[in-house]
């Protein structure tokens, strides 16, 4: 097991980790730029040491800072919490590169999920449903020629967005003209890639994902699925957990369709499938694969017992038990809301 792990995160992520790590007696190192300095993951952690300047591109996504502070520590180990680097597949190469474990799933998980395109393209060699719906777009006139074949209403998204950044619902030829170049700008600004593609938009929608866990060998469960239906401006807002009103065929075939993805890939480490289901039929379709863990991970480990955080620590340091060895029963609901 390791002695020391930095969190290269702050706030309640960062909170969340350290308590993991005390409870498994591992010490803890913050890292906090000069706006974060009484933050409470700087007061609570075994270690803190400040890393740059408030802007985030000055602290926290800066990766050679970063890794000083892990070899000035000794720490062994990075936990990316979610957001910033989490899914930064150079960072966890930087990682490797430095001699230090990132926690986390592989470089080469996150580059094929971390792309739309790409990853709709490995969900369909597994046989895994999707929305009808293209391929990266050349320009303004594939897409409308695209659209053709796709129908409306359509989703135009960036290949690389997420966070509901990077995308516009279009109901026409002509709302899909006007939005093409502002999304691909906005794409552009946000990712550093103004790649588009469609896909088409179900109208009587739900949002369900499903959690996994890979050991990086072939062996992958699922620990449930959430209802992230509600949602604000393409952001979640309640998440829940099982899903409200849903069959119990369809919950084994969405747990099974998850699975079956992450051992397409030998997935490693905590990572999330989501899915829209499409309520006026009962079928199902593939949305994205997030290579990391979800804001969201809390209420699924209230009802199964996991610490999702120790599983992820656990396997990175060589200590995991075989997942085929676990039983999970999961009890009850759990419901989050963010406020």
């Amino acid at each position: 097991m390791f002695r020391k792990v930095l969190i290269a995160n702050r706030g309640a992520i960062a909170c969340r980790v350290i308590r993991t790590l005390r409870k498994m007696g591992v010490g803890s190192v913050a890292v906090y730029s000069e706006a974060d300095g009484h933050s409470l993951h700087v007061e609570q952690a075994d270690e803190a040491v400040c890393i740059g300047p408030p802007p985030a591109a000055q602290s926290y996504l800066c990766i050679p800072a970063i890794l000083k502070v892990a070899e000035e520590t000794e720490a062994e180990a990075i936990h990316p919490g979610y957001g910033f680097l989490s899914e930064n597949a150079g960072f966890a190469e930087a990682c490797a590169s430095a001699g230090v474990v990132f926690i986390g799933p592989t470089p080469r998980q996150m580059r094929d999920f971390g792309l739309k395109h790409t990853a709709r393209e490995i969900a369909a060699k597994n046989g895994v449903p999707l929305l009808p719906g293209t391929g990266v777009l050349k320009n303004v006139d594939a897409a409308l020629q695209a659209a053709e074949c796709v129908g409306y209403p359509a989703m135009l998204k960036s290949t690389a967005g997420g966070g509901g950044i990077g995308m516009r619902l279009c109901a026409s030829a002509e709302e899909l003209r006007d939005a093409y170049e502002a999304v691909s700008r906005q794409s552009q600004a946000s990712f550093g890639s103004s790649n588009l593609y469609l896909e088409r938009f179900v109208t009587a929608a739900r949002h369900i994902e499903v959690q996994i866990f890979g050991d990086g060998c072939g062996s992958v469960i699922a620990l449930g699925e959430r209802d992230c239906s509600i949602q604000r401006r393409n952001q979640k807002v309640i998440e829940e957990t099982p899903v409200p009103g849903l069959r119990d065929d369809i919950r084994a075939r969405l747990l099974e369709t998850a699975i079956r993805l992450g051992k397409a890939v030998r997935y490693q480490s905590a990572g999330t499938v989501e899915f829209i289901y499409d309520n006026s039929c009962g079928d199902f379709y593939f949305l994205e694969v997030n290579t990391r863990l979800q804001v969201e991970h809390g209420v699924t480990e209230e009802v199964t017992g996991v610490d999702l955080v120790e599983w992820m620590v656990r396997l990175a340091a060589g200590d995991m038990p075989a997942l085929e060895s676990l039983e999970i029963e999961p009890k009850g609901s759990s419901i989050q809301v963010r406020v």
